[in-house]
This record gives C-alpha cells, structure tokens and sequence, in this order.
C-alpha cells in the first residue's frame, strides 16, 4: 500500500507531501506535535484510514491514565509544613512589568502606520517640536504668553 501523498490545500493551490510510514509533512507540524495535520488527515479520509493510528503514544488516553493511577498525597495545613532552607531566589527589578500607563505596542511596524512614520508632534501652543498642546509647559503658566 502507498502511505506517501501530495495533498493540495485550496484556494492557494500549495501542495504538501505526506509521508505516513515516516510520519512526516511538508508543513511540519506532523513531526513538531507528533499528532496529525490537517494534510495526514485528508489523506487518512481519501484513503479510509484510521487517523488514530498516527498519534502519538503521549497523547493516548491509557497515557493520560497512567499518569493519574499515582495517588497524590494532600498538603495539609501550610503552619504544619517543614521551614524552607534553600537558596532564596531575588527577582530582577529591571524584567517587572510595567503596571501604569499605556500598554507598550510590541508589534512590527509597516508602510500602513503612518500616524508614527510621520514627522514628530509639534506643539501649537510654543511650536517647538515634540510635544502637543495638551502637554505643554508654557500652557501650564511658565511661559510669556500666559501672564498670570
């Protein structure tokens, strides 16, 4: 029997090679999760195969079972607990989340973002670059033009 396919995905027409006896794909998630792809599965029901066959043992509910026939003591009550004397661990400073203000925008950049590739604010209260109106320092009753 062939266990080695090409499936085409559409409307892109990209095709991918499915090698079952292998358990590989072109798209790479078949050896990545080592569970079937949305390719092993069109193939499995071209050809009325039994896509079960192709997941991996991990994934397996007598895995899953084996894993919790253990039984799991209870914690108990924390005061009873033995004192802790191992190394302590110090969080670095630098690495905290900042918790105010504004989100920081993580995503790349392109030619569509063009409120932040234009030039830089300018300020229609002083007009110096940088800063708007709202956040003006003459504006706070600094400068010349606010005689107060």
């Amino acid at each position: 029997m062939n266990e080695v396919f090409e499936v085409r995905e559409m409307p892109g027409g990209t095709e991918y090679a499915v090698d079952l006896r292998q358990q590989r794909c072109d798209c790479g998630e078949f050896q990545v999760d080592q569970i079937p792809c949305r390719h092993v599965f069109a193939c499995c029901a071209n050809q009325r195969l039994d896509w079960r066959v192709y997941v991996h043992e991990v994934y397996k509910m007598d895995q899953v079972r084996r894993v919790y026939r253990a039984r799991f003591r209870p914690l108990g009550n924390p005061t009873t607990w033995p004192v802790y004397s191992g190394p302590r661990f110090v969080p670095n400073p630098n690495l905290r989340r900042v918790t105010k203000g504004r989100p920081r925008m993580t995503r790349f950049l392109n030619e569509m973002d063009t409120r932040i590739l234009r030039a830089p604010r300018r300020c229609r209260q002083c007009v110096a670059d940088g800063h708007s109106r709202s956040r003006c320092r003459r504006s706070a009753g600094v400068g010349p033009s606010n005689p107060g």
